[in-house]
């Protein structure tokens, strides 16, 4: 036994363009989403002054002009992205001690 089922004219062409959008969109290449970077490393103000190869007095000092930006890790303690570390040595035409990224 066979079940006929009436559907207006109107609704049909709609389910048809659904079908249709579906099928586009499942045959279409997925997109992967980007890889993102990986997180910036935070030195603190001894690490940092060994990265630039300054003092660390120096490294706060440049701070506490603006030259540097850091974060307040605690009350007392200073952090810098490595990545600011590198913006002010090039803005300042220094070159960074090698150093190993992964520690």
């Amino acid at each position: 036994m066979q079940v006929a089922l009436l559907v207006p004219e109107q609704e049909w062409r709609q389910l048809l363009s659904d079908v249709q959008r579906l099928k586009e969109t499942e045959a279409a290449p997925k997109m992967l989403p980007a890889p993102s970077a990986p997180p910036d490393r935070i030195l603190t103000v001894r690490e940092a002054a060994h990265y630039m190869r300054l003092k660390p007095e120096g490294v706060r000092n440049a701070r506490r002009a603006g030259r540097l930006q850091g974060l307040r890790l605690n009350e007392k303690e200073w952090g810098f992205h490595l990545s600011e570390l590198n913006r002010y040595l090039s803005r300042y035409n220094r070159r960074p001690l090698d150093f190993p990224s992964g520690s």
